[in-house]
């Protein structure tokens, strides 16, 4: 039976910034009641059966659990820890619940959370079945379409969530999940698949890890493989289907412009064009930048920078930032080369725009940066150098400069932003090259 953890406090307890006592077992009631009539087993911390310590069994249910329910009431900072790590265990299937009077911290403001009203002793009749109407109506849509609701995973979306621990290394585990799913495709025929529920749920899953372990592996045709099957069985998930298109994409089969192709028609079923899904936007507009190296046609140019910015925007991430201007610059410079110099000033000064936006904004984001995250400081700091570098801003670039000088990073880290630098300075050379041509014809 498919399970879910609820992230909560037992008994009384007193939240100390209004002086409220609130009974967490009455909630948990409520909680339990709604979760069962999903079909889904319910459990919490005090429920579990464990000798020793409870850790083990506790991380196990935030990794396993197919659903984590987590009540912030009364500013819990156990249920804010475990909420935290399940955020970086599983990129979907997890819920915030809070009593009304909870007043958001900073980092949930942009997370939904759904309230309830307390009363301290207990929750009021009319108020309970509202509040379970509502659990339900969410339950059965996670579960049904699963959307990535982790903000660790939506703003990394290339980020593969990790397997259980395992004893074995990843090829002999890879090849025992194999067999596993080999021998329960055998036994499920496709004719009783509809009546099967669970254990077609747990065959797909079955699927699904082991093709995570085949992309891990470096072996992404076979990850294809196990992905089809899974989409076949799942064709409306939509976790599911962008899986497969990043197999598809990687695997580059037959050849690498057919399986982008192939990649790019079955986002279609993602709704690419409307969707504000970022993992579904970044792998649009990538397999449609690969497209453009490989067959230089502006559609593919022109739907991979609305893709990007689509991406920059709803997450204003400054590797986006960084991608999107370099792509506005392109095409700047593919006006030039087609005579068009007002459409190519435009898209050159979007690019401009981007790179002050990020000027403007980013260097706040250090400070709330830990000291001890040295990958995610220079992810920034370096967008901020090519930025200062495109707008040929010395200063700027000096100081970044200085500040990476501080962290501990590969040389290969460094070497890769160099060669972003000069690609993009090649570029901008280009189009002031043209411009000027252009304006010596027209003279």
């Amino acid at each position: 039976m498919p399970t879910c953890f609820v992230v909560q406090g037992f008994g009384k307890k007193t939240d100390f910034t209004d002086g409220r006592v609130l009974d967490l077992d009455a909630s948990y009631a409520i909680l339990k009641e709604a979760v069962e009539a999903c079909g889904l087993q319910c459990l919490r911390a005090d429920e579990i059966p464990h000798s020793g310590t409870i850790d083990v069994p506790m991380y196990e249910q935030l990794l396993r659990a197919d659903l984590v329910i987590a009540d912030l009431s009364t500013y819990n900072v156990n249920a804010a820890f475990e909420l935290g790590v399940r955020y970086g265990l599983r990129p979907h299937a997890t819920l915030i619940v809070a009593e009304e009077q909870l007043k958001n911290p900073f980092d949930f403001s942009h997370i939904v959370m759904r309230r309830y009203k307390h009363l301290g002793e207990d929750i009021g009749a009319k108020e309970a079945r509202r509040f379970s109407q509502e659990l339900q109506m969410a339950i059965k849509a996670i579960l049904a379409t699963p959307q990535t609701d982790s903000p660790v995973y939506t703003f990394f979306p290339q980020l593969l969530p990790p397997q259980e621990p395992r004893a074995a290394n990843q090829a002999h585990e890879a090849a025992v999940r194999m067999a596993a799913v080999g021998q329960a495709l055998a036994q499920a025929s496709e004719a009783a698949l509809p009546e099967a529920g669970n254990e077609d749920s747990r065959a797909t899953r079955e699927l699904l890890d082991a093709a995570q372990t085949m992309l891990q592996a470096g072996q992404p045709a076979a990850a294809r493989s196990l992905l089809e099957e899974a989409h076949r069985r799942r064709p409306q998930d939509a976790d599911v289907t962008l899986r497969l298109a990043q197999a598809i994409a990687m695997s580059a089969q037959p050849s690498p412009e057919a399986a982008l192709q192939a990649t790019r028609e079955l986002l279609r079923e993602l709704d690419p064009e409307n969707t504000n899904n970022p993992e579904t936007l970044t792998l649009w507009g990538h397999v449609h930048l690969q497209l453009w190296a490989l067959t230089p046609s502006r559609e593919y140019l022109d739907e991979s920078i609305q893709a990007q910015e689509r991406v920059f925007f709803l997450k204003l991430d400054p590797d986006a930032g960084v991608q999107l201007a370099h792509l506005f610059d392109t095409r700047a410079v593919v006006w030039l080369e087609a005579g068009d110099a007002d459409e190519a000033l435009t898209d050159h000064m979007l690019a401009r725009r981007v790179r002050k936006d990020l000027c403007r904004w980013a260097p706040s984001h250090l400070d709330r940066l830990a000291k001890e995250a040295p990958g995610l400081r220079y992810r920034l700091m370096a967008a901020l150098w090519l930025a200062a570098q495109a707008l040929d801003d010395a200063v700027e670039m000096a100081r970044w400069d200085r500040e990476m000088a501080t962290l501990q990073i590969s040389a290969d880290a460094h070497r890769d932003r160099r060669h972003q630098g000069e690609a993009s300075a090649e570029l901008l050379r280009r189009y002031g090259e043209l411009q000027a041509l252009q304006a010596s014809t027209q003279a």
